[in-house]
């Protein structure tokens, strides 16, 4: 059986973790399943991915019982924020966390655009629990998303924070199910592709020149003129990302 499965609902794919055996705990073989798919996706007309754990583990961490070196965290960090990465992505990402998001978990759900959180959600970076670390990257991402109190607390006191004090610090952003997260996945699904591809570029850090292109982009498209069209005939506008 596959490490990760793929549906496509529209133009919204999801992808799901499935080693509920291990938690879904991340390996060599996942994470460079989720950049392929991830990649694939979004070739295929995928606008928005969502990215959920089978059973009822959202992903709980590295696995341990996998053999660490370079190559495993090499595949780790690609898969998060690499050139072909999550966050390198053109398209917005939904982390549909159901249950606990434990280390390298938490790291997957940040590198996504946003968390939509179930009652049994736990986040929790427990490195000063097991020698490990977590690169700077993960580091300035989660002080970034939820504030540096809460990113100290995970990181320095290796604290776990439930579902109510993930929403109460924005590292959740709503609470819900999968089913919830793919309805407001729909949703983003409907707007301006370009404006979301700069947009997220610009808050995942690219620099001027990059940024200066993809908004000349985006006021030069089909669909910025489409939006106009749309409002002088009162109707909802078509975006084709285009």
């Amino acid at each position: 059986m596959s490490v990760l499965g793929t549906r496509r609902d529209g133009t919204v794919s999801v992808l799901e973790l499935r080693r509920p055996e291990r938690r879904n705990a991340l390996d060599l073989e996942l994470c460079r399943a989720i950049t392929a798919a991830a990649t694939a996706e979004v070739a295929a007309g995928a606008r928005v991915l969502v990215v959920t754990g089978e059973g009822s583990s959202f992903c709980s961490g590295a696995d341990l019982t996998g053999v660490y070196g370079d190559e495993f965290l090499q595949a780790l960090y690609g898969m998060l924020h690499g050139p072909d990465g999550l966050t390198s992505l053109p398209v917005p990402l939904v982390a549909a966390v159901n249950g606990p998001a434990i280390g390298a978990g938490t790291q997957l759900a940040l590198a996504c655009d946003l968390r939509v959180a179930d009652a049994s959600a736990r986040f929790a970076v427990p490195t000063p629990r097991n020698g490990m670390a977590v690169d700077a990257w993960t580091i300035r991402r989660l002080a970034d998303v939820a504030g540096g109190g809460i990113a100290r607390r995970l990181l320095v006191a290796a604290e776990t924070v439930d579902h109510d004090a993930a929403l109460a610090c924005h590292l959740a952003d709503r609470s819900g199910t999968l089913d919830d997260a793919i309805v407001w996945a729909q949703e983003i699904a409907t707007l301006a592709p370009l404006s979301i591809a700069h947009n997220k570029a610009v808050l995942n850090g690219a620099d001027d020149a990059a940024a200066e292109v993809s908004f000349a982009a985006c006021w030069a498209s089909d669909d910025v003129r489409e939006a106009a069209t749309a409002r002088a005939e009162r109707r909802t506008p078509v975006f084709t990302g285009r």
